[in-house]
């Protein structure tokens, strides 16, 4: 297999633990994607048309600050992307992640996390905001997927 990285952004922690089994079980790198003011129950309320999370998503261009990194993607072939799933799409500071690197050349696969929104909308948006890469099909991941499931998909 490539060199793969799973690049990662969580708000509660259940994306993050996902993204930890992948990295174990296809031995990859892990980086999380860390909004540089992290969020709060109280922005993640989305009851709440107020809160953080709220006001970034209603505006499409939106781009959260992201904490500086020296990542460097050029040694990585596959890049796996994983989020929450808010609104029916990836949070917005994923968008920054993604506009902070060129990811020419590197095969992306969005993952996500969610208590009952599918994967499709989330990945298309993806697909339509980021036309020039290429993106594999996302999966949507409970954490009950075992080792197998995820080497299969992922290869």
């Amino acid at each position: 297999m490539s060199k793969v990285l799973i690049a990662y952004f969580s708000a509660s922690g259940v994306t993050k633990s996902i993204a930890e089994k992948i990295a174990s079980t296809i031995n990859g790198d892990l980086f999380e994607i860390e909004p540089k003011e992290k969020y709060t129950d109280e922005d993640l309320n989305w009851h709440n048309k107020q809160s953080r999370s709220s006001v970034e998503m209603q505006d499409k261009s939106s781009r959260p600050e992201i904490k500086e990194n020296n990542l460097d993607i050029s040694s990585y072939d596959t890049i796996l992307i994983g989020f929450p799933i808010w609104w029916g799409v990836a949070p917005t500071v994923v968008n920054t992640f993604i506009e902070s690197k060129n990811f020419a050349g590197k095969t992306l696969i969005p993952f996500c996390t969610s208590g009952g929104s599918g994967m499709r909308y989330a990945e298309n948006d993806l697909k339509k905001t980021y036309p020039n890469y290429n993106w594999k099909d996302g999966k949507r991941l409970t954490g009950m997927e075992n080792d197998e499931d995820l080497k299969n998909w992922i290869n």
